[in-house]
Order: C-alpha cells, then sequence, then structure tokens
C-alpha cells in the first residue's frame, strides 16, 4: 500500500514528505528527557526548529548545542545532519545496496530530483561514489580535528569533537559542541583548524558531481561544462570576498585587528567560505561592520552549488543571470559560457529561483519586522537570508525570536533546503503542457 502511495507521488512531492518526516522524528527525539543536560528535554517548538535546522543542515540555534545536550541529543542533531545533508533518499539507496534490492525507475528519478542531476542515468553509480567520497572527506577531517583538540581535551573527547565537526563542517551545517553560543572563535588564527574546516566545506559545497568529476579526470581528462562554472564561480566568489573581508575588518579591532596576519588571512577566508552555507565561524558575527555584513549577506543568497550538501540560490544560477545581464549590455542573444551557448529555459529557470527566493525573503523580513519588535532590520534581513540559504550564521537574534519568528524562520529553513522551485512543484497542481502559443507581444522594458 505504502509502495503504490509512493508511486503516485511525483519526485517533488516525495521530497517534501520524506524530509518532512525525517524532521519530526527528529523533533520527538530532542523533546525527550534524555536528549537535554537538565532532564526536561527541549519543548515541542524548539526541538521542531532544531531538528530542522538539522536536517536542513542550517544550524541556527535557540539554545546552545554544546551546553543543552547530552550525548544521545547530540547523537540525534549528527544524525539528521548526515541524512540531511546527503538527502534521505541516498541513504535509503544504501539500505537498499544492503539489503540486496534493485533500485526501481521511480526511485532513481527522485535521486536525480534529490541530487539535482540533469539525467536520471547513472545515478545509482554517483550515489555509491557520494557515500565513499563522504566516508572517506569525514573520516580524514575527522582525524585532523581529533589530533588537534587532543592538546585542548582529554583524548576521548577530542576524537568526539573532531568527528562531529567533521561531518558538520563537510554537511555546510554549522553546528558546534563548543558552548555559549561561542562558535569556533577561539580557533580564529589556529592554521590547522581554519584549514580542515575551509577545506571540509569547500568539498561540501562544490557539489558530488563535480567531486566525481575531478576524480575521474585522471583517466578521462575531462571536465563539464557544470563543473568548469562551478569552480570558477566559486573560485572568484572565495578570493573577492576574502580579500574585501581583509580590507573591511582589517582595523575592526572587535575581528582582525588583535590577529596576527596570519591569523587576518585565516580569519578573513574563514569568514569568505563559511557563508557559502557552512554557518561555522571564528569571528563574532555580531562584531562585523555592516559593510561585511552586507557582503556575507549577498554570499549567502548565492550559496553553495548545485548537488552540494549547501543551499541559496547556487552558483550556476548566479552565472547564468550575470551572463545574461553581460549578453543584453554587449547587444548579443546568446548565453555563453566557455564556448557554448546556454538554452533559454535554464535562463528562464535561474531567474525564477532566484526571483522566487527573493520575494520569499522580502515577506519573511517583513513579517519579522512585526513578530519581533524593536530588533534592528539588518539583523532580521540577515537571519532570514541565513535560513532561506541553509547558513546558520547569526547576529545573535536566534534565541530571542519569537514563538511565531521560530516558525515562520522554521519554515524558512525547510524552504530553502527543499528548494524554491521543488517545493512550488510540489504544493502546484499537475503540471500539463500547453498545446497553443499566444500571439507575440510588445512591451517596453526598463
Amino acid at each position: 500500500m505504502r509502495r503504490k502511495m509512493l508511486f503516485k507521488l511525483d519526485p517533488p512531492k516525495v521530497l517534501v514528505l520524506g524530509f518532512g518526516s525525517i524532521i519530526l522524528l527528529g523533533s520527538l527525539l530532542l523533546s525527550l528527557p534524555a536528549a537535554t543536560t537538565d532532564g526536561k528535554g527541549l519543548s515541542l517548538l524548539d526541538a521542531l526548529f532544531t531538528a530542522t535546522s538539522a536536517t536542513c543542515v542550517t544550524g541556527l540555534v535557540v539554545v546552545d548545542t554544546g551546553d543543552t545536550f547530552t550525548q544521545f541529543g547530540e547523537i540525534v542533531i549528527l544524525s539528521m545532519i548526515q541524512i540531511g545533508g546527503l538527502g534521505f533518499m541516498s541513504f535509503a539507496t544504501l539500505l537498499a545496496f544492503i539489503l540486496g534490492k534493485r533500485i526501481s525507475l521511480k526511485e532513481r528519478l527522485i535521486i536525480q530530483e534529490s541530487l539535482n542531476n540533469a539525467t536520471v542515468e547513472g545515478v545509482v553509480r554517483l550515489v555509491k561514489r557520494i557515500l565513499i567520497f563522504t566516508a572517506v572527506i569525514e573520516i580524514a577531517g575527522g582525524i585532523l580535528l581529533s589530533l588537534r583538540f587532543a592538546q585542548d581535551m582529554a583524548a576521548g573527547k577530542a576524537i568526539y569533537f573532531g568527528f562531529f565537526h567533521a561531518v558538520s563542517n563537510f554537511n555546510n551545517a554549522g553546528f558546534d559542541l563548543m558552548g555559549e553560543f561561542r562558535g569556533l572563535t577561539a580557533y580564529a588564527d589556529d592554521p590547522v583548524i581554519n584549514i580542515t574546516l575551509i577545506s571540509l566545506i569547500s568539498l561540501g559545497g562544490i557539489g558530488f558531481i563535480v567531486m566525481n568529476e575531478l576524480f575521474e579526470y585522471k583517466s578521462t581528462k575531462r571536465i563539464s561544462l557544470h563543473s568548469k562554472m562551478v569552480l570558477s564561480v566559486s573560485g572568484v566568489l572565495v578570493l573577492g570576498g576574502a580579500l574585501l573581508i581583509f580590507i573591511l575588518e582589517y582595523n575592526n579591532p572587535a575581528t582582525l585587528k588583535p590577529l596576527s596576519m596570519a591569523g587576518k588571512i585565516l580569519g578573513s577566508f574563514y569568514q569568505s567560505v563559511t557563508p557559502r552555507t557552512a554557518g561555522s565561524n571564528t569571528l563574532n558575527i555580531g562584531d562585523l561592520t555592516q559593510t561585511t555584513l552586507f557582503l556575507i549577506i549577498f554570499l549567502m543568497f548565492i550559496g553553495a552549488s548545485p548537488g552540494s550538501t549547501g543551499g541559496g540560490i547556487k552558483t550556476t544560477t548566479f552565472a547564468i543571470l550575470m551572463g545574461a545581464v553581460k549578453a543584453q549590455i554587449r547587444g548579443r542573444e546568446d548565453v555563453t559560457f566557455f564556448g557554448r551557448r546556454m538554452d533559454y529555459t535554464i535562463i528562464y529557470k535561474s531567474l525564477t529561483v532566484t526571483l522566487i527566493a527573493l520575494f520569499l525573503i522580502i515577506f519573511v523580513t517583513m513579517v519579522l519586522t512585526i513578530t519581533e519588535p524593536g530588533k534592528d532590520f539588518l539583523m532580521l534581513f540577515f537571519e532570514t537570508v541565513s535560513a532561506f540559504a541553509t547558513v546558520g550564521l547569526s547576529m545573535g537574534l536566534t534565541p530571542e525570536l519569537s514563538p511565531f519568528g521560530k516558525i515562520l524562520i522554521t519554515f524558512t529553513m525547510f524552504a530553502g533546503r527543499i528548494g524554491p522551485m521543488t517545493l512550488a512543484f510540489a504544493v502546484a497542481k499537475k503540471r500539463k503542457e500547453d498545446h497553443y502559443r499566444y500571439p507575440a507581444g510588445k512591451v517596453m522594458i526598463g
């Protein structure tokens, strides 16, 4: 019966229901007395918020993770981060492998939708690679972080901390166990922590399709147009963001000024990489200048790349829109990248994704100005973009949100992780193709 019901649902609906089910289960587990150190469990609203943040790999928290949760609660959060980051269909596929079950065409279509892959061909093989890549990268990152944390704490705790933060940052979640909402500010100029986490965040953010192509490059000697766009745009955003943050925060006594030159460079790069939906921070976000905060909002809105553990409108969407602007300014009809023309359907989709994202962010921010009276507008705007892009950076507003504000941000995180297009398709009526075209019309623009 359940299999028949699943078969009747299209992939977007399955993804929405799947993520929703994981969030509900996580909420129930986090509300148990065994999940919190005070033995009372979280309230249902706070449990729902935390479970959504973990499953949607965001990192916004209404209570400090390290101070509030027992090891059981932290493992529940870590499990939701892992499932949410890779996608529940990847874990369903892993279970099917273990049980020796065949992956049906319907399930392959759902996997394709969840990974944002262009074709259904080879998706099962890609999932196998994803699981292997994830295990290798998280284990390597966990070992490096454990060795560094062992200098500051007992070996057992260092290993636990090392692997927790490796999984959290590779999946671009941003949850940490440092306590007192400090984030990783104690390691702002530590090269091992910074370089390891920057590498984990970057690998999780470029997308598994790109990662797979880089892995196969030695034998194929080929990089697709998609991967070229992802790598080039990501490189420009990270380097450009780091340079601007270095300049803007260089003399800020609350952020970069007290650090050594190496610390300033590491801090600038980390704060440039983490808005790509990671959410962990080595500088206090609330102490950054307003100019830097606007820059981070811009980076958060773009986010990571398609098929990754991150959110945002995605690097390729941003690149296509910029390419369209460039083509219009130059008077050209075609939008081209690396000698290839973009199909108009891709341009329309990019525009649709961006406008839906903007409308959602504007609407949520406007409502928050009503539900959170007295709060700074920039703080509300920053929180909304962070939630939509599943980043998790905050200026300190999250714990102070009203109940309605928490519900609104919870929905925003969910919409951002599922994707505005997928969510729209899931709630819309079944799409039909038009079998006719209207006469062309002309209007003046600009």
